[in-house]
């Protein structure tokens, strides 16, 4: 597994596995197995997914040492704030059962249409989240679905955001935020990069992974690769858990990698930040 380094020195596996949307019973347990086994080491999680009890029971039983692993946990909007925050991070803990966090993220960030005082909102959560980063029991800290508008109080704080995680996959580039990102050492992970299996189906992704001999999720991960982004695929599946981690074996031309760029969105979630209304 390629790692990449975020800019306290931490490295990160280059792949994570995504656990959005898995039920929270065996198949989430056997899920997280399969990909440790197939060689994941990355497991992305969240509170508001419901299920990290059953992730929890799969990195216990997956037989490899919780220090040998990176696993990703994020603060659900409900919980934002100082108090809350330091509480949730507690429940996290005990549910997934790993005694620390390799990352922490916001899940969403408070925005001006839902509240007055987002700035401070964020700028709380964030205290709660810089306090556990320094006592070490978070080893990175950042964020999730922020543009650079949200981004950039806390890039005045003590410890700047290490990550943002977005939505990324071909159609949906975010190219301003992922600049803002790059220009500020904030390393971008994409969620959904195959669009919840929407993009499997396009014609244009279709013809390339026929030509790269490699599956249309296999060109969607290595794209996101290419680009500097962490993927984060999703897949209970145990075939397609281990195909989407074999994207090191090849590389997309700059043509491929063109076409696909220009894909207008045709796969997106629709979601904006400073639109939701959760």
């Amino acid at each position: 597994m390629e790692t990449m380094r975020l800019y306290n020195g931490i490295e990160i596996p280059a792949i994570g596995y995504g656990t959005w949307q898995s039920p929270d019973s065996e198949v989430t347990v056997n899920g997280v197995k399969t990909a440790v086994a197939s060689g994941y080491r990355h497991i992305d999680a969240a509170a508001v997914y419901g299920n990290e009890v059953s992730v929890g029971k799969g990195i216990a039983g997956c037989g490899v040492p919780r220090e040998e692993l990176f696993i990703t946990s994020k603060v659900w909007n409900t919980e934002r704030g100082y108090d809350a925050t330091l509480a949730a991070f507690e429940k996290t803990i005990k549910d997934l059962g790993c005694g620390y966090l390799d990352l922490y993220l916001i899940h969403w960030p408070a925005s001006a249409h839902m509240y007055a005082d987002w700035e401070q909102i964020n700028l709380d959560t964030w205290r709660a989240m810089t306090e556990l980063y320094k006592a070490g029991k978070i080893k990175a800290i950042g964020v999730s679905n922020f543009k650079p508008h949200h981004l950039e109080a806390l890039m005045k704080t003590e410890v700047k955001p290490m990550v943002d995680q977005i939505e990324f996959h071909p159609g949906l580039l975010q190219e301003k935020t992922a600049a803002y990102c790059r220009e500020n050492n904030i390393l971008v992970e994409g969620w959904s990069p195959l669009g919840t299996g929407r993009m499997l189906d396009n014609e244009v992704l279709k013809d390339i992974a026929l030509r790269s001999g490699k599956s249309v999720a296999q060109v969607c991960i290595r794209w996101c690769i290419q680009h500097d982004i962490l993927p984060l695929p999703k897949s209970v599946t145990p075939s397609r858990i281990k195909e989407n981690l074999q994207v090191f074996d090849f590389e997309l031309n700059a043509a491929d990698m063109e076409k696909i760029d220009l894909l207008n969105n045709f796969g997106g979630s629709g979601l904006d930040p400073d639109q939701v209304d959760f």
